[in-house]
Formats: structure tokens, sequence, C-alpha cells
């Protein structure tokens, strides 16, 4: 999920990669496996969000809470089903394009397993904000049909404004609930970047394209400024939410 805060400025008109299609880019058999094995990660992130957001509504406090989840939990769920058509289309059997990111994002979730229905509201909020930063930084790079769908898909399915109400309405109720949320904010943080550099350095032609060997305009320097952007996005979610980063 992104809010204006957090989508990356607007660059300078697409060169390279980023100004052809797919017929065009995807001759490039590196530049190919790169999509594949993002929009592998993609999908199984958003099934994964979708399942999650079905867990989360159980906790829900009213029966219009749980609904609300339910929604966002069919939205996680249609763009799941627009990235395996797309992988579909382009001959990659769906499963086989996600298994690679089953482990990581698995041990994720279960590393930042929320405690009860707040801690669950941050983590969807926290969470689902990094990996929308970073994908819509990749983006910027890919070709226009891949990068048309993966802006789609990164659409922001209500959870953001629903997380933030719900949050800072809890710590004005109670106060002392604030530090504790503080402190698991920071741990999704760390544990998703952590768990994002190792899919990155385990996957060849992903790790290629960050660092500038397919896609136009990334070298080591700018992955750095990446993560100081998507660290700073991190800082005004926080903020949003009434939780010091």
């Amino acid at each position: 999920m992104t809010t204006p805060d957090n989508a990356p400025e607007a660059s300078a008109e697409p060169t390279g990669v980023a100004a052809q299609d797919w017929a065009t880019a995807s001759v490039d058999p590196q530049y190919r496996a790169a999509v594949v094995d993002l929009l592998g990660a993609l999908a199984y992130g958003e099934l994964a969000a979708f399942e999650r957001l079905a867990e989360d509504a159980k906790l829900a406090p009213t029966l219009a809470d749980k609904a609300e989840l339910a929604k966002m939990a069919s939205a996680e769920f249609h763009h799941f089903e627009q990235i395996r058509d797309r992988l579909t289309e382009i001959g990659v059997g769906p499963t086989e394009a996600m298994e690679p990111f089953v482990a990581a994002y698995d041990s994720f979730h279960k590393q930042t397993a929320p405690s009860d229905w707040l801690e669950g509201l941050v983590k969807a909020y926290v969470g689902d904000s990094i990996a929308s930063d970073f994908y819509r930084e990749v983006a910027a790079r890919l070709d226009t049909d891949t990068r048309g769908l993966v802006l789609a898909v990164l659409d922001d399915t209500g959870h953001a404004s629903f997380a933030v109400e719900k949050v800072r309405a809890a710590i004005e109720a109670e106060p002392r609930v604030g530090g504790r949320l503080a402190l698991w904010a920071r741990r999704l943080m760390g544990e998703a970047l952590s768990q994002s550099q190792r899919v990155v350095a385990e996957r060849d032609a992903l790790s290629t394209m960050l660092v500038g060997g397919v896609a136009d305009g990334f070298d080591l320097a700018e992955v750095g400024r990446m993560f100081s952007r998507i660290t700073e996005a991190h800082t005004k979610r926080m903020a949003a939410l009434g939780l010091a980063a």
C-alpha cells in the first residue's frame, strides 16, 4: 500500500528498457528471468497478504472491522490473480515462479506473527508498505507492460487509512499502547529489510537488475539511496500512526 508521502518522485522520461514494451525487452533472457522472479515474488506476496488478512479478520473486535478486513483480503486475492494470469500469458507456470520465494515470505510471517488485533494492523500497514515502496522503485526501471501491471497491483486496498484510524484511536484511549506498537513496528522494519535483502542476494537475475546489469538507472550507490528512501517513507508512516520511528 502506498500514500502520496511514500510514492517515488517523478523522474525524467524513461530510457532503455523502461521505454520498451515487453515484447522488445524480453528478448534479453536475463531481463526475462529477472521479471519472472519479480512477478513470482509479488504474486506470492499478494497470496500471503490475502491469507494473512483473512486470519487477522478473526481478531477483529467488531463485525464492521471483520467485514472491512474481508474486503481488503478479497482485493489482495484479485491482485494475485492478475499476476498469475500475466505469468501464464508469458508462458511461465505461476507455481514455479512463486516457489523460490515461499521460504522467505513464510519465514517473515512466522517471525512476525501478531499477538493481537493492533499488532496485526501495524504489521499490514508497515510490512505491506515497505514491500510496495520496493516494488514501486523497481517498477520505474521495468518495461512499460510489466510496469503497468506492477503499479496496478500495488493500489492501496484501503488498509492504510483503516490502520491509521484504528491505531491512533487505540493510542489515544490508552497511551501506553504506543510504546509497545513502536517497538513492534521497528522489529517489522528490520525483518522486512532482512528478508528482502536475502531474496535479492539469492536470485542472480534479480540482483543483477538492481545493480544495473539489466534495468537502466540502478547501480550500487542507487540501491543504497533506494533503501534510504524506503526508510524515510517508513518514518513518515510511523508518524502517521502516532508512533516514534
